[in-house]
Order: C-alpha cells, then sequence, then structure tokens
C-alpha cells in the first residue's frame, strides 16, 4: 500500500521524538495504533455487510430462477439456494406455528414466495411512511395520558 522502507521509519521516529519529545510520544503512538485499528474493524465490518448482502442476493437471484423453472430439474446449486430459503422460512414461520395450527403450506415454493413479499411488503410499508416529527410523538403522548 505504501511503500515505506526502514530508513523512513527511522526518520519519521526520529522527528516524532523531536517534535512531540519523550513524554508525549507514547501517548501519540498509542492514539495513532487506536485509529489504526478502529479503521481496520470499520472496515472489516464493512466488507462482511457486502458479503453478506450479495449472498442474499444471490438467494434471492437463485429463488427467481427456481421459480421461473417451475422448481422441477434445477441444477445441484438451486437445488442447494432453495432449500435454504425453505429453511429460513421454516424458521421464521416457527413462533407462530404454535398459535396457528390450521395453517399449513401444501406447497413449498408458494410458503417461500409468500415469506418473501410478505417481507418485501413490509419494507415498502415502513420506508413509505414518514416518521413522526417531535411535535406529533409529543401530542401522542399527551392523548396517551
Amino acid at each position: 500500500m505504501f511503500d515505506i522502507g526502514f530508513w523512513e521509519l527511522v526518520l519519521i521516529s526520529v522527528v516524532a521524538l523531536v517534535v512531540l519529545g519523550p513524554e508525549r510520544l507514547p501517548h501519540a503512538i498509542r492514539s495513532v495504533t487506536k485509529f489504526i485499528g478502529a479503521a481496520k474493524s470499520m472496515a472489516n465490518s464493512v466488507k462482511d455487510e457486502l458479503a453478506h448482502e450479495l449472498k442474499v442476493q444471490e438467494l434471492q437471484d437463485n429463488l427467481r430462477k427456481a421459480e421461473q423453472m417451475g422448481m422441477k430439474n434445477l441444477s445441484p446449486e438451486l437445488q442447494e439456494s432453495v432449500n435454504k430459503l425453505k429453511q429460513a422460512a421454516q424458521d421464521v414461520q416457527r413462533p407462530y406455528a404454535a398459535s396457528n395450527h390450521t395453517q399449513t403450506a401444501d406447497n413449498p415454493a408458494a410458503t417461500v414466495a409468500e415469506a418473501v413479499d410478505t417481507s418485501q411488503s413490509i419494507n415498502a410499508t415502513a420506508q413509505a411512511q414518514p416518521l413522526p416529527t417531535e411535535e406529533e410523538r409529543k401530542s401522542a403522548d399527551n392523548k396517551a395520558e
């Protein structure tokens, strides 16, 4: 990344020692290392989030392909993605299964598609509704009292 050799580091160290002095130099080094650590942590966090989002996008694309193919004659990669989505849909529905025993899905593809549609409609509703202003929140609190 940076092309800094040994002698450049020695020169920077000597200049820092002369400018900052021996009392403030250790504190400055600790501050710089904390900053570098925070920057690395933030970069790794962003990288992990991007990887997660790409994986979700890939699963959604595979689900669309599977739906278009009618859930028949799927490649092993697509079948694995569909199975993961089915498992995720089942995990989401488990808390509700105890309270609602009468609803069962005969078609797993419809269940997954319904879960995706529901999550998309929830996201669209949440994005369409503006957040209440401070005055609206205060008036709602006053009405509740």
